[in-house]
């Protein structure tokens, strides 16, 4: 056998002519992907059952030229070629058969075995495909859904049904039952989840990639130092106005702290921020970017399609929440800054406002376009079409300028193009990238859907739920954020959230009262609770690994900063007006009792304000706290005046203070 093994010929490795030519393939196939999307966003809009399989077809092409089988860091070899060939014929089947077979499928009386075949495989491969781009932890979730479909007394594993407590029992199903609800309908695979991947998320994502390519994330970083630099913690409040700029153009708050964070952390640490401080500020702010309007992290248009309110509702009614939220973390930065004696950078050590603007200024008419479409009416598909347009316009204008006043000539004409055109292919190849991990982790929680539906899963996840909580809110409400904390230790937020809401949504708003929208929002604010929560805080870590702190004490930095996270989804269930309207007046009151109790929360957390606050004074505020969210105007009335009262005397305690040293 050894003998054997030296004289058989090593397995091929990928050569650098290889290489180039898998990065051609996935640049053919991306940009590929981006024209059909643009297609149907703008051109001619297809049918459910033409543009889901399609797009996904093509996204399981792509995830199995990115990610090899046997991981990034090993070679692929004769074996995983031969395996992912396997595959991506595989892919390319899934996503033409139910199109091209449409008719058959949908005037046959009962499933023909062959579609129930090809079900199972775009099953199976779905299952590959989320392992390689959102991780195992997304492939067994959805594994257990499966075989929690089988297990019952007519299902394939009959014998699990025994295991199963009296409330989760179920008749069971068939490998044809399950393969036929999974793939032949608009309840599985090709469901809501990967709807709305395939239409608006794909279009504002590659949205993004175009902004990103032409300089945006730039243009809002240097626009944010140029704001705030000069101010106490200036590198830290550039942080959190960056990020909700960017985050308007990335879906991730990973991808937002690698982005800002590059510039924003080694600046803070200069400034006196330990690196943990840096690390977990960088973390919270982004983690703002996924709930700042108007993408939302994608979050918005999963919002819109479960609840049937407008896109645009959405995003308009999230604007005070995502205030709020970024208010709190610039004044705990700030607060954090005077405490430390912090002073801003020199004016000669920043951009000058009028510079960047000058020279990025195109970058806000994409942003002002997507804005003004939103509120004329137009589809959020559409939107995000006409907006690509607009990026492509905007970039292209300024780049013809800057040619015609310098000399123009028809080299320079020449080169311009191919620069044009090289950047619109790489726009189109990384908006295609960066949808395959939010394409796949949608398609899966397809197959979790069709498996609640199915077995009524959701209805007994209520009554559960309920009798945990014994029928209190609150309880309820900190069981959601600990089922949260616990799936997105393997879920990205979107999948933690789809997965989150079809499990507890029915118990918050047919059992606790929760209006549908509200519920929602709460959910998905609750869903980012894993990028800044220990031990989890993936936000978190990817700043310990920029700031070179550890990852437990940035995580609790983290965690510290973005306290607004818990308390505003829960104002939102006691004081429903902020999100749902009502009369002026009580709008007014509940948007001013949420700036109150953020700003005193805050205070009470660091010891300090406009002096320090002293142990007394900080634990009074607690109770007023509570009472700023009690369901009762007069109890309102009560707390709000007691915060009041405590920042007062702060605020009179720092004035001394100033007076004293201003005489000394």
């Amino acid at each position: 056998m050894t003998t054997e093994l030296a004289e058989r010929p090593p397995m091929p490795q990928p050569t650098i002519a290889t290489q180039h030519i898998l990065l051609r393939v996935i640049a053919v196939v991306g940009i590929a992907l981006s024209l059909f999307q643009l297609y149907a966003a703008g051109v001619q809009p297809l049918g459910l059952f033409f543009q889901r399989p399609i797009h996904l077809g093509f996204v399981l092409v792509l995830c199995f030229l990115i990610y090899p089988v046997f991981g990034q860091n090993h070679a692929r070899g004769a074996l995983g070629w031969a395996i992912d060939g396997g595959l991506i014929i595989c892919a390319v089947l899934v996503g033409g058969w139910v199109p091209i077979n449409i008719d058959i499928i949908a005037n046959a009386i009962f499933p023909r075995q062959i579609d129930i075949f090809i079900g199972i495989v775009t099953t199976l491969i779905v299952l590959e495909g989320a392992r390689r781009a959102v991780g195992l932890g997304m492939t067994i979730i959805g594994a257990t859904f499966i075989v929690y479909a089988f297990a019952g007394s007519r299902g394939e594993l009959p014998f699990l049904a025994d295991w199963m407590p009296g409330i989760l029992n179920h008749r069971g199903y068939s490998l044809d039952r399950l393969g036929s609800q999974l793939t032949l309908g608009a309840e599985g695979i090709f469901g809501l989840p990967l709807g709305v991947a395939a239409t608006f998320i794909f279009v504002f994502v590659l949205f993004g990639a175009f902004l990103e390519v032409t300089g945006a994330g730039k243009f809002f970083i240097d626009l944010a130092y140029a704001s705030t630099g000069r101010q106490r913690g200036g590198p830290a409040k550039a942080a959190v106005i960056a990020s909700a700029g960017m985050g308007s153009i990335s879906g991730s708050a990973i991808a937002n702290v690698v982005t800002t964070g590059a510039f924003t952390i080694p600046l803070m640490k200069r400034l006196g921020y330990t690196p943990a401080q840096a690390g977990g500020i960088e973390a919270a702010a982004s983690t703002g970017g996924q709930i700042m309007p108007p993408l939302m992290g994608a979050g918005a248009f999963l919002i819109s399609e479960f609840t049937q309110v407008p896109y645009v509702d959405i995003v308009i009614v999230s604007i005070f929440p995502a205030f709020l939220y970024f208010g709190a973390v610039y004044l705990l930065v700030h607060v954090a800054a005077v405490k430390q004696g912090m002073t801003g950078l020199s004016r000669d050590q920043l951009p000058k406002v009028r510079a960047v603007m000058a020279d990025g200024w195109h970058f806000l008419l994409p942003l002002v376009a997507l804005v003004w479409l939103l509120v004329a009416g137009y589809s959020p598909m559409r939107v995000g079409f006409y907006a690509i347009l607009s990026v492509i316009a905007a970039a292209s204008a300024r780049a013809l300028w800057r040619y015609g006043t310098d000399r123009p000539t028809m080299d320079g004409l020449i080169a311009l193009c191919k620069r044009g055109l090289s950047l619109t292919a790489q726009a189109m190849e990384l908006g295609a990238r960066n949808a395959v991990a939010v394409s796949m982790a949608c398609a899966v929680a397809g197959i979790i859907v069709g498996v609640v539906g199915l077995t009524g899963l959701g209805l007994k996840f209520s009554s559960m739920m309920i009798a945990f909580s014994g029928g209190n809110i609150v309880l309820a409400l900190i069981l959601v954020l600990l089922a949260s904390l616990i799936l997105g230790m393997g879920l990205p937020v979107t999948a933690a959230y789809i997965v989150l809401i079809i499990l507890v949504g029915p118990a918050l708003t047919s059992e606790f009262g929760i209006p549908l929208l509200i519920a929602h929002l709460v959910v998905f604010w609750y869903s980012q609770d894993s990028n800044v929560t220990p031990p989890v805080a993936l936000a978190a870590f990817a700043g310990a690994a920029i700031s070179g702190s550890k990852p437990l004490e940035t995580s609790i930095q983290s965690w510290k900063f973005a306290k607004g996270l818990y308390l505003i989804p829960l104002f939102m269930v006691f004081n429903e007006s902020i999100i749902l309207g009502g009369p002026i007046p009580l709008v007014v009151w509940n948007g001013f009792l949420a700036i109150v109790a953020l700003t005193a929360f805050a205070a009470c957390l660091e010891g300090f304000l406009f002096a320090p606050i002293n142990m007394l004074h900080r634990l009074i505020v607690v109770p007023g706290v509570v009472a700023v969210f009690w369901p009762d105007l007069l109890i309102e009335g009560v707390g709000a005046a007691v915060l009041i009262f405590v920042l007062g005397l702060n605020w009179a305690k720092g004035r001394r203070e100033r007076s004293a040293l201003d005489l000394a």
